[in-house]
C-alpha cells in the first residue's frame, strides 16, 4: 500500500504547486468584527444616504470535481470539538469551471456587497482550499460598467492523470448602486465554458503494478480464484491503476480517458432580483445553469459508453421573504445510455442509478473472445461480444464497479430575524457521479470504499429576502433647508433703535474736533536759554 499511496499523495504536493486553486462553492464575506467591550459602539456606521433594499443570495457551479478517498479526512475547525460533528472531506479534490455570484447588502465591507467570479480551477487538500492564480473576478461598489474576462489554455501539469483540460473562457460582473443598492441589472454574474474536457486517465489510488502476487490477503475468493485472478492481470498491458490498459495514463490524450466530454460544456451562476405578482417589492433570486450535449464513457474503447444529456440541468431558488411565496425549482437532468446503438439505461429521477461491472476474464473465457478483447479488463455485459455464450457474465471475476448516479436535490428552508427578518431558502445538486467502487475480490488491505469520485455539474443556490420583499429606494437623505417665513410688513420699534443716532451724533462730534485741532495755529515752546 506504500507504492498505492505514494502516486497520490506525489499528485497532491505537485499539484499545490503547480495547479490553479479555487473553492467549489461561492466566496464568503468578511466577518464583522466584535467590539472588545460589548458596550463599545460598532466597528463603523453608515455615513450618508444609505439603499433600503436588504438582500442576500448565492449561486455556484462547476462543471467537474474529482475526489479520491472520499469522506476520509476530518474537518478542521478552530472551536474545539466540533470536528466530529462536521462532514468529513475528501484527501483531494480538484476541479475545473468553476463560477460564483454572490450578493449580500448586509456584508461589513462595502465592496464586498457584490461578488462574481469565474475560475479555470482549483484544488483542496483535506477541505483546504488557496485562492486560484487564475481566476477573474470583480466586486461592487463601485459599479462596473462591464464585465472582467479570461481566456485561458491550460498547460500540461502533474495533475493531467486526473483531468485533461482545452480552451476554458470566463466571465464575472458585479454591480452595486451607492442610491439603489441591489436593485440594478444584472447584478452578480459568473459564467465559465470549456472546449472538451477529459477525467481520469489514470486512477491514483490502485497500485500502479500489475503483479499482485501474495497482496490480496484480504480478497473473498478462494485460494484458486486468487490464483487465476493473479495470473490474469499479470497478463493485462498495463497497471491496475490504468484499469489493464483500458486508460491512457498520466499525460497522455483523452483517447480512453474514463470520462470524457468532446463537445462545449458550461455554467452559469446570477443572482438577480425579480419581480413579486402583486407587489411593488422584489424577490431575490439566485439561478445555477450547466449546458452539457454528452458525455463519454472509454472513448476510444470496445467498451466505449456515450450518455446524451436529453434534459439540461437548472437548479433556481427564489425567496420573497415569505415561507408561502418562496420556491425552489428544479429541473432533473436525463441521461440516455447507449453502446453503440443499443440503448443500455436512461438514467432520470425515477431511475438515478445504473452499475457497470469491471470484470476480469477466467482463461476459459479468454479462449472464447475476439482478439480486440483479448488480454483487456471487461466492462459491462459481454454477451453482445459472445451471442451463442450467454453465462459468459458467469466466467469472469469482478474486481470493481463503475456506478452512475444522478444525485438527488437537496433542500433547506428557515426563517430569519437576524441581520433582518424575512425568509431564506438554500438547495444543491449534482448533474451525476461517477464512482469506481472495488468490489470484496479486491481484497488489497487498506483499499478505500470508494476509489475516485467525479461529479458533473455541481449546483448550489442560495436566496434570503426581507419580510415583504426587498425594497428599492434610498433612505437617510438629508432634509432640505427649512422654508424661511415672510418679512413683516412693519417692524417692532424697539430700544436697540435708539443706539443709531448716538452713534451717528458720537462720530459727527468727533471728527468737527478733528477739523478744529488741525485748524488752529502751531506755537513752539520757547527753551531757556532762549529767553536769556
Amino acid at each position: 500500500m506504500r507504492r498505492a499511496m505514494a502516486l497520490p499523495v506525489t499528485i497532491a504536493v505537485l499539484a499545490l504547486c503547480a495547479a490553479p486553486a479555487a473553492a467549489a462553492q461561492p466566496p464568503a464575506t468578511t466577518p464583522i468584527p466584535a467590539p472588545k467591550d460589548p458596550n463599545d459602539p460598532p466597528a463603523s456606521q453608515p455615513n450618508g444616504p444609505q439603499p433600503l433594499g436588504h438582500a442576500i443570495g448565492d449561486a455556484g457551479t462547476g462543471l467537474s470535481v474529482i475526489r479520491l478517498l472520499p469522506a476520509s479526512a476530518p474537518t478542521n475547525t478552530i472551536l474545539p470539538g466540533y470536528s466530529a460533528q462536521l462532514p468529513k472531506q475528501s484527501a483531494l479534490e480538484v476541479g475545473f469551471g468553476l463560477s460564483s455570484a454572490q450578493v449580500n447588502s448586509e456584508s461589513y465591507l462595502s465592496y464586498e456587497h457584490s461578488i462574481a467570479q469565474a475560475s479555470p480551477g482549483g484544488i483542496a487538500v483535506q477541505g483546504s482550499s488557496p485562492q486560484s492564480p487564475g481566476a477573474v473576478a470583480q466586486t461592487a461598489p463601485p459599479d462596473n460598467e462591464k464585465p472582467t474576462t479570461f481566456g485561458l489554455n491550460p498547460p500540461q501539469t502533474p495533475i493531467d492523470a486526473l483531468i485533461k483540460i482545452n480552451a476554458l473562457n470566463g466571465s464575472a460582473h458585479a454591480r452595486w448602486s451607492d442610491t439603489e443598492g441591489p436593485c440594478v441589472s444584472p447584478l452578480s454574474d459568473a459564467s465559465t465554458s470549456v472546449a472538451s474536457l477529459s477525467l481520469l486517465n489514470a486512477i491514483p489510488t490502485l497500485p500502479g503494478i500489475s503483479d499482485l502476487s501474495g497482496k490480496l490477503t484480504d480478497s473473498k475468493l478462494t485460494p484458486d480464484q486468487q490464483n487465476a485472478l493473479t495470473n490474469q492481470l499479470k497478463a493485462l498491458p498495463g497497471p491496475l491503476s490504468q484499469l489493464g490498459g483500458l486508460l491512457p495514463g498520466p499525460g497522455q490524450s483523452g483517447t480512453g480517458s474514463l470520462i470524457s466530454l468532446p463537445n462545449t460544456l458550461s455554467t452559469r451562476s446570477n443572482v438577480q432580483l425579480v419581480d413579486i405578482p402583486g407587489s411593488k417589492n422584489k424577490a431575490v433570486q439566485a439561478t445555477s445553469t450547466l449546458q452539457v450535449a454528452s458525455l463519454n464513457l472509454l472513448a476510444g474503447t470496445p467498451f466505449a459508453i456515450t450518455l446524451n444529456v436529453v434534459s439540461q440541468p437548472t437548479l433556481q431558488v427564489t425567496s420573497t421573504g415569505d415561507a408561502k411565496t418562496s420556491t425552489v425549482k428544479y429541473t432533473a437532468p436525463v441521461f440516455q445510455v447507449k453502446q453503440g446503438d443499443k440503448v443500455l439505461y436512461t438514467l432520470d429521477a425515477a431511475h438515478p442509478t445504473f452499475d457497470l461491472p469491471i470484470g476480469i476474464p477466467l482463461p476459459d473465457l479468454t479462449k472464447q473472445l475476439p482478439d480486440n478483447l483479448k488480454n483487456l479488463p471487461l466492462i459491462g455485459d459481454i454477451t453482445k461480444f459472445l451471442p451463442g455464450t450467454p453465462d459468459a457474465n458467469q466466467l469472469k471475476l469482478d474486481i470493481g464497479v463503475l456506478r452512475l448516479t444522478i444525485a438527488g436535490l437537496q433542500q433547506k428552508a428557515q426563517d430569519m430575524t437576524e441581520p433582518f427578518k424575512g425568509h431564506q431558502l438554500a438547495a444543491s445538486a449534482r448533474m451525476l457521479d461517477l464512482q469506481v467502487l472495488p468490489t470484496q475480490a479486491l481484497g488489497l488491505p487498506g483499499l478505500p470504499s470508494s476509489l475516485a469520485e467525479v461529479s458533473m455539474g455541481e449546483q448550489v443556490a442560495r436566496a434570503a429576502a426581507p419580510t415583504g420583499g426587498v425594497v428599492c429606494g434610498t433612505a437617510g437623505t438629508p432634509p432640505g433647508p427649512a422654508p424661511q417665513a415672510s418679512p413683516p410688513q412693519k417692524l417692532a420699534y424697539t430700544s436697540a433703535y435708539q443706539a443709531v443716532p448716538m452713534f451717528w451724533t458720537g462720530a459727527a462730534m468727533l471728527l468737527i474736533g478733528v477739523i478744529i485741532v488741525a485748524a488752529m495755529p502751531v506755537h513752539r515752546l520757547r527753551r531757556p536759554e532762549d529767553q536769556d
